[in-house]
């Protein structure tokens, strides 16, 4: 694992392993720095998808804690005494059942923050209640108001899981921890997916609020509904996307479809707006797509091709950029943001679980004979050796 870089270097943080938001937020962290140690279950449960290609779990170690035994649960509470953050994932009691709930911990640790990620919250009706990036996403609002007039389309996982979620959480806990270099004490990030998501969505609301947004699908600015912020098939079966919002982008798309003067109405005559489309949808249809690319680089006429995911990382800005990158075999995002003095990077590809417990726990202060007493016992667990 490549030594910390980034601008969190110093932080520690304990990641309880869990699936998704968690996990990638614990990744965004450990990247821009932190020292971030997962902890998982010695039967390596608690994976979507293999975890040998769980890139989610990138750039940190990965030991392995039986919670269930009270010497691997003393395990974790040795880990928090020294860490500045926890991060879990689990159902709303779930960590209190265990002992390890933030009374039990933060009095051990008063600066510690406790972050903790879930769908619905910590209480409410449904805190209890399992769910999906979807079932988040559909009680907001959002989900209603993305897909075509006919049906909610979701957007991937990224609209509750990451967007609401994930990044929420982050920005909790960059909060707490700039909050505790004031008043000394740590404190509980409540991060529901829910409330993020309901968040990201906070300017639709205001539109429809001020009568300027429609409470339907493909019939607003957009989402869909403008013909000059959609997308349209071209003439090899691939699409552009076009976000001509302003009036002077406006012209430089007609000026690149030909249609100047061709359309009848003005661009936010709502009334003529099916017209427009179906021109629109006539005239790309007439060159492929990378035709039109070509046709508007250089232009402010806000028109880009749809990237399939595996032609994204050889565009040229994005190339230019290093926006992607390569590890373990696989083309991958980077990280992000970026910093002048003190730059993230990915450290590393994604562990099995207790691939380094042993490395770990020496680390943060666990004596030898205790680790291989820990390993005997079965309170900590280390991966097998691979082939």
């Amino acid at each position: 694992m490549q030594p910390p870089t980034g601008p969190l270097t110093g932080i520690r943080i304990v990641e309880l392993a869990g699936l998704g938001p968690a996990p990638y937020a614990c990744m965004l962290l450990a990247e821009l720095g932190a020292d971030v140690v997962r902890v998982g279950r010695p039967d390596g449960r608690g994976h979507l998808i293999s975890p040998e290609v769980d890139n989610l779990n990138r750039s940190r170690p990965s030991i392995a804690v039986d919670l269930k035994r009270a010497d691997g649960r003393e395990v974790l509470l040795r880990l928090l005494d020294r860490a500045d953050v926890l991060v879990e994932g689990n159902r709303p009691g779930v960590l209190e059942r265990l002992g390890l709930g933030p009374d039990e911990v933060l009095d051990r640790n008063p600066r510690l923050v406790y972050a903790r990620m879930t769908g619905w919250g910590q209480d409410g009706p449904m805190a209890a209640r399992a769910g999906h990036d979807i079932n988040y996403l559909s009680l907001t609002g959002a989900l209603h108001a993305i897909g075509t007039a006919d049906k909610p389309v979701a957007p991937l996982n990224i609209g509750a899981d990451f967007g609401g979620g994930s990044m929420f959480l982050v920005v909790g806990v960059l909060a707490a921890l700039l909050e505790r270099g004031t008043s000394g004490r740590g404190q509980v990030v409540d991060a529901a997916m829910v409330d993020g998501a309901s968040s990201l969505v906070t300017m639709i609301y205001g539109m429809l609020g001020a009568g300027l947004w429609q409470d339907r699908r493909a019939g607003n600015l957009l989402d869909g509904g403008a013909p000059f912020y959609d997308t349209y098939a071209c003439a090899d079966g691939g699409h552009v996307a076009v976000g001509a919002l302003e009036p002077q982008f406006y012209a430089a798309l007609l000026e690149g479809t030909g249609l100047t003067g061709k359309l009848p109405g003005g661009q936010y005559d709502v009334a003529r707006w099916s017209e427009h489309r179906s021109r629109f949808a006539e005239v790309f249809a007439s060159r492929t797509r990378d035709e039109w690319a070509a046709t508007f680089t250089g232009t402010d006429a806000c028109v880009t091709p749809v990237l399939s995911l595996s032609e994204a990382p050889a565009d040229p800005h994005l190339a230019a950029r290093g926006t992607f990158v390569t590890d373990g075999g696989v083309t991958q995002p980077g990280p992000a943001p970026r910093f002048s003095r003190t730059p993230g990077a990915v450290r590393g590809s994604q562990r099995l679980p207790g691939a380094d417990t042993r490395e770990v726990l020496a680390e943060w202060g666990f004596a030898d004979d205790e680790v291989g007493k820990l390993l005997a016992d079965g309170a900590v667990a280390e991966a097998a050796p691979e082939d």
